[in-house]
């Protein structure tokens, strides 16, 4: 068996006119973006364009170039998603069950999922004195499995117990392009939802 090697990408294309070139460096990032199932950093696009090209120049010409489509790019912490836009949902609800992972979050489940994105990294123990009650392990189990949380540090106390954290996915999932948009602590409190139980 003869060894294959990956072709080596031409990052500057050279042998193209500058609107060529421009075209296809917007190209390459539409397709890494819309091959990952996550966030995709700014420093890895500009591994596929050419050297000292703006990737966040690129990444506006080509948010203007899906203009009245059905995907649209959006931030997501330090990265880029390409994503169905919103009013698009219910279409794709009602062709299949996508999504139905969120939908069948029980409201127990979400006031877990918000305190541990408002207060993380936080333990067990943590979502205990919040809610007055062990939160069991089938219940972190389920918002770990769904992507929606990851274990963080561990706790700098005895025994040093795990803590969790969201994840990108709870972004995508909530629409959020950080943790800065939640919603402010003091609005919900008037609004009757207590995210610190």
């Amino acid at each position: 068996m003869k060894d294959r090697k990956e072709p080596v990408l031409d990052r500057e294309l050279d042998d193209l006119a500058p609107e060529l070139r421009w075209r296809e460096w917007m190209r390459r990032i539409e397709a890494v973006l819309f091959a990952s199932a996550a966030p995709v950093a700014t420093a890895d696009l500009a591994r596929v364009v050419g050297q000292g090209v703006s990737v966040d120049l690129l990444l506006e010409d080509l948010a203007a170039d899906l203009d009245g489509r059905a995907f649209e790019i959006a931030a997501v912490n330090d990265g880029w998603i390409l994503r169905t836009r919103t009013a698009y949902a219910p279409a794709i609800r009602a062709a299949s069950q996508l999504g139905a992972h969120l939908v069948d979050l029980g409201e127990f489940e979400i006031a877990v999922l918000a305190a541990i994105a408002y207060r993380q990294p936080i333990t067990r123990d943590g979502l205990k004195d919040i809610f007055g009650k062990d939160i069991s392990r089938d219940l972190i189990g389920r918002l770990h499995d769904r992507g929606l949380i990851s274990t963080g540090p561990r706790s700098p106390r005895r025994g040093a117990p795990y803590t969790f954290v969201t994840t990108d996915q709870f972004l995508v999932a909530f629409d959020l392009e950080s943790l800065r948009d939640l919603p402010d602590r003091e609005m919900l409190t008037d609004a009757g939802l207590h995210p610190e139980g």
